[in-house]
């Protein structure tokens, strides 16, 4: 009998996961998408990790590949795998979430109608009981087919997750995600949106993220700058991309990762000292962009007007921070 090769490789980075892989990894094994392989990347767990996946890799020898590796971090987990992977494209999934069986099947038939090069599905946001909390509609309003020429926004409307998307493998060429940093997704993903000229998505929610209760205390520090050194990262190779006149959705992108998620980080960090730098360091970055208060009050995100739409309690500190009372900020918090 002969190997059929992948048509899809899923790289899943596993660090210190014991209680949440076996449903991952069942969820990838009951994929109705025959022909992919699953590799499985043990960053140096701690834990029992390293026992189940070799249960499984045993028990499924023909889908699971499993890999063992000095802890390196997400980034170098995820690279580790895509310079394993045989697939023509690429998926990933973190190993405490889990994905519907359908989901690897319909992204792929997107890809191969379309000649689509990304492949993106709707993400929800789910508790340990299984239970929906959150849904995020990721590209609303717009077709199945994306031609990125004609619709742009998309650049600046996207949420940059790596992880409820589908890759064709020659995206990642010569592109890796950064090692070392936090935000890898946002340094990386916008890179290889620049690459595509077609983009394809489903309405279904395929993606289950897990809301952990025991990482719900993780605190903010300073690694939130990453997020202004990832943007910096996007906006060199957007000037030398065949977009590069297309500024406005340049400044929208700016404004949504540079301002808006940047300081919804910036809400959680506690140490007042480091939340004072941190703030001086996105008014550095708004200055040498250009961005006024007047921009990111009129900022519309796919197509209606952000401030309006968020929660009071955001609303408040955002608009706070613009009129420049930090101080206060940090008093009401």
């Amino acid at each position: 009998m002969t190997n059929v090769p992948s048509k899809v490789s899923i790289i899943v980075p596993v660090y210190n996961v014991e209680n949440y892989l076996a449903k991952c990894l069942d969820s990838l094994i009951n994929q109705t998408l025959g022909n992919i392989e699953i590799l499985v990347v043990n960053d140096g767990s701690k834990d029992r990790s390293e026992e189940i996946i070799k249960n499984y890799s045993q028990k499924y020898p023909e889908k699971i590949k499993a890999f063992t590796k000095e802890n390196g971090g997400l980034s170098d987990a995820r690279n580790f795998g895509i310079d394993r992977a045989t697939g023509d494209y690429i998926g990933f999934v973190d190993s405490d979430d889990y994905v519907t069986e359908t989901m690897f099947e319909e992204m792929l038939f997107l890809a191969e109608k379309y000649h689509a090069k990304m492949v993106i599905s709707n993400i929800q946001k789910v508790n340990e009981h299984g239970q929906v909390t959150q849904k995020l509609t990721q590209i609303p309003n717009l077709p199945e087919k994306i031609e990125l020429n004609d619709h742009f926004s998309v650049f600046s409307d996207l949420s940059y997750f790596a992880c409820n998307k589908l890759f064709r493998k020659d995206l990642f060429q010569d592109k890796r995600f950064k090692k070392g940093v936090h935000f890898e997704d946002i340094q990386l993903i916008p890179q290889l949106l620049l690459e595509c000229d077609t983009i394809a998505q489903t309405q279904n929610f395929h993606y289950q993220y897990l809301e952990r209760t025991d990482s719900i205390s993780k605190t903010h520090t300073e690694k939130g700058l990453d997020i202004l050194k990832a943007v910096e990262d996007v906006e060199k190779i957007f000037e030398k991309s065949k977009y590069a006149h297309k500024r406005k959705e340049l400044k929208n992108f700016q404004i949504f990762e540079g301002v808006y998620s940047f300081l919804a980080y910036l809400a959680f960090v506690k140490k007042q000292e480091t939340f004072f730098e941190m703030a001086d360091q996105l008014d550095v970055f708004m200055k040498e962009r250009q961005i006024k208060i007047q921009d990111i009050l009129n900022y519309s995100r796919f197509g209606k007007n952000y401030l309006l739409y968020l929660p009071l309690k955001k609303k408040i500190f955002y608009l706070l921070f613009f009129a420049g009372q930090k101080r206060l900020i940090r008093k009401l918090m």
